[in-house]
């Protein structure tokens, strides 16, 4: 997500990036960012590196607190940053902004739903059949509630995964197949470092390939 948001960036849109993963936040060890927002006129300030406007529970808690939390507690914490940031003014409002969910169809992914108009999911699998069926769970979620999966993309593939699983069910599902991408020691190191791959190397092989899954994204939003 943090690269996908990258390369729309790169294309000269406004993003934001939500971090809705709550019980597992990864935003800011990936986007090098810490400490707790800024509160003005009773709301949250984003941390903006990277040319991104970024928002995680993990800059709300410590760093290495357990998030101990039932589902409602999870959902309100969606909702606050969700309703409770300033994402965007009159004057510059975000063009996007790319929400981290973590896998399942439970509390948050509904609490999304029915907190905000979705243009569309971006569903990413890794080649296996074990991961593809929480792939197609996700598609037949945002199917009942009217969102448009944009596209599925293969991720770690090749080697140990395998390959070619997620363009495959993305034929099933008539859905449009973005693309994969390989595991590659960058992205990791980018992401441990706090500087995005697309960041870090925007003109490699995986910017490329991350650039050529947001065209079609930002085309299918019309952006």
């Amino acid at each position: 997500s943090v690269n996908l948001a990258a390369a729309l960036a790169a294309r000269g849109l406004s993003v934001g990036v939500l971090d809705a993963d709550v019980y597992g936040p990864s935003l800011p060890t990936m986007l090098g960012i810490a400490g707790k927002p800024e509160y003005r006129d009773g709301m949250m300030e984003p941390h903006a590196a990277h040319g991104l406007k970024a928002m995680s529970v993990g800059l709300l808690t410590g760093a290495g607190d357990a998030m101990v939390w039932r589902g409602p507690m999870a959902s309100q914490a969606l909702t606050q940053m969700l309703t409770q940031t300033r994402w965007g003014t009159e004057e510059a409002p975000l063009d996007v902004l790319v929400v981290d969910l973590p896998p399942g169809t439970g509390d948050v992914q509904l609490t999304l739903i029915q907190k905000t108009p979705l243009d569309g999911a971006v569903i990413v699998s890794t080649p296996q059949e074990v991961a593809l069926a929480d792939a197609r769970r996700a598609h037949a979620l945002f199917q009942k509630v009217g969102v448009p999966t944009l596209g599925l993309i293969e991720n770690m593939s090749g080697d140990v995964f395998g390959r070619g699983g997620a363009e495959a069910e993305a034929g099933r599902l008539a859905v449009a197949y973005l693309g994969d991408l390989p595991l590659d020691a960058a992205v990791r190191e980018g992401g441990d470092a706090g500087r995005p791959v697309v960041i870090a190397q925007p003109t490699g092989e995986v910017a490329r390939r991350f650039a050529g899954f947001a065209t079609p994204v930002a085309v299918a939003m019309g952006l």
